[in-house]
């Protein structure tokens, strides 16, 4: 196996356990923060969140995913690229924090929430300082440090959760343990960033046009994004009750927690489909293929556990009173399926520099989710929600993986896929015999016997799972400029 190969498998072993753990902790913080504001706080908690996701949206201007490609390029000046998307980042992140006390004004919400969006900003800021060092890490396979200084961040919002809760601290404190968070994770990553590489803010006025004229079209897209990511949220907090948004987000939340995955994986590997795509179109394919079957792989279970076990899965993170929640799961899971695959295809759009076309059918995509909504929340509230993000999902991967199609004359194999799906069923088939099980034995036994499955169906190969805990020769190796 080689050595890139192995640092790729190590990679997602690493940041996969500190992302498991982390989404552990952050489904603790939920199930605290659910029980301790109950429905409307809870409500009002995941508005506060939905413009965190816009000021991340709007101040985004793509430079993370170009950024990346371009620090990855043989030759490339890491120091220069940096320090001008830093002090992008820096400028438009301080006129966020700047701008959203009055922003908040516009809205009819309550003096708290209207609090808590200012604290939101102010998170921002620091997850934006951060963010743009992570192509850094990515380049060098190094992700599992950025895990987990963001794991650790989580620890400690965690931690303030619980003494909010407490103490009985009210929900500003709840909202305020989002901004230790943040600022403990930008404190870590940054630290350990300068192991790699030591910049310093640059401002380089032509460095920036050069750099905004190709990243703007993923900028737009992140709004776009945002649109029918975190819109939905807005819109029902402004139609329905604060107690509708609670409902819907306390099962959307699931959703947050398990994609990490597909984000993750696509990260590392997606600056290998940038340096192959063009140069070494085997290679490109060989990679290409491998993440289409991990995603396969990993979506089946998903789906099929969710729609088995939604019931347990609101119990343990809202408790009784969100039992509206589990319908809504029940139609997330297939959202979840989704974005992974469209993940898969929006970058491999960005590493064969089709990011302008993505642009289009990324606010296709959006203009669809908005008008479903309000078309659907008025009679369906929160089902209705659920049925469009879904809906959507589905239509950003069609359309990508069709773009992918036509512009990259590249579609994936479905090598193994009767067999994954047969160990699908038969995962199914337990979860319905064996029903009676306790949660966590159901799950984790279901989970067993899938992945038995696919070894005795020969999906997935003796060798192929070795190669996961096979890390020997990688360290003290200089790590090979990519793409």
């Amino acid at each position: 196996m080689s050595s890139t190969s192995q640092r790729i498998a190590y990679n997602v072993v690493a940041s996969s356990a500190s992302k498991i753990i982390g989404t552990v902790l952050a489904l603790v913080g939920i199930g605290l923060i659910t029980r301790y504001l109950g429905k409307e706080g809870f409500g009002d908690y995941s508005t506060v969140l939905a413009f965190f996701a816009f000021f991340s949206a709007v101040a985004d201007l793509g430079l993370y995913p170009i950024s990346t490609r371009e620090i990855s390029r043989p030759g490339s000046d890491e120091k220069s690229i940096l320090g001008n998307v830093f002090a992008m980042r820096l400028l438009v992140s301080l006129g966020i924090v700047l701008i959203s006390p009055l922003m908040a004004l516009f809205f009819p919400y309550s003096f708290s929430v209207k609090v808590g969006i200012s604290i939101a900003a102010l998170s921002y800021f620091f997850a934006s300082s951060y963010s743009v060092l992570i192509g850094l890490f990515q380049k060098r396979l190094v992700m599992d440090k950025v895990a987990i200084g963001e794991l650790i961040g989580k620890i400690f919002q965690v931690a303030a959760i619980i003494i909010a809760v407490k103490f009985n601290l009210g929900f500003r404190f709840i909202v305020g343990s989002l901004f230790i968070n943040m600022i403990v994770s930008f404190a870590i990553i940054y630290l350990w960033s300068r192991k790699y590489i030591v910049f310093k803010p640059l401002f380089n006025w032509p460095a920036w046009k050069d750099f905004l004229k190709e990243s703007y079209p993923m900028g737009v897209s992140a709004i776009v994004v945002f649109a029918y990511f975190k819109m939905d949220t807005i819109l029902l907090s402004v139609m329905k009750t604060n107690a509708d948004v609670g409902i819907y987000n306390a099962a959307y939340k699931v959703l947050e927690s398990v994609i990490f995955f597909p984000a993750m994986f696509i990260g590392l590997v997606m600056p290998l489909m940038a340096r192959y795509i063009f140069h070494e179109r085997k290679k490109f394919e060989i990679i290409a293929d491998k993440t289409f079957k991990v995603f396969l792989i990993f979506t089946v279970p998903l789906l099929i556990g969710l729609s088995f076990l939604s019931q347990d899965v609101i119990r343990l993170i809202g408790g009784a009173n969100f039992s509206e929640s589990v319908g809504v799961l029940k139609i997330l899971a297939w959202a979840i399926a989704f974005v992974f695959f469209g993940n898969y295809f929006t970058n491999i759009l960005i590493a064969g520099n089709i990011q302008r076309k993505l642009m289009v059918i990324l606010f296709i995509c959006a203009v669809f989710n908005i008008l479903i909504n309000l078309f659907l929340i008025p009679k369906y509230s929160f089902i209705g929600a659920a049925i469009t993000s879904s809906a959507t999902e589905f239509l950003v991967a069609a359309l990508s993986g069709y773009l992918v199609y036509r512009e990259l004359n590249y579609r994936p194999s479905f090598e193994k896929i009767f067999s994954i799906l047969a160990g699908g069923a038969t995962m199914a088939a337990f979860l319905y015999f064996f029903s009676g099980l306790n949660f966590f034995v159901l799950a984790l036994s279901s989970a067993a016997v899938y992945f038995a499955s696919l070894w005795i169906l020969r999906a997935v190969s003796t060798e192929e799972i070795l190669s996961l805990i096979n890390k020997k020769g990688e360290e003290a190796r200089e790590y090979e400029p990519i793409i």
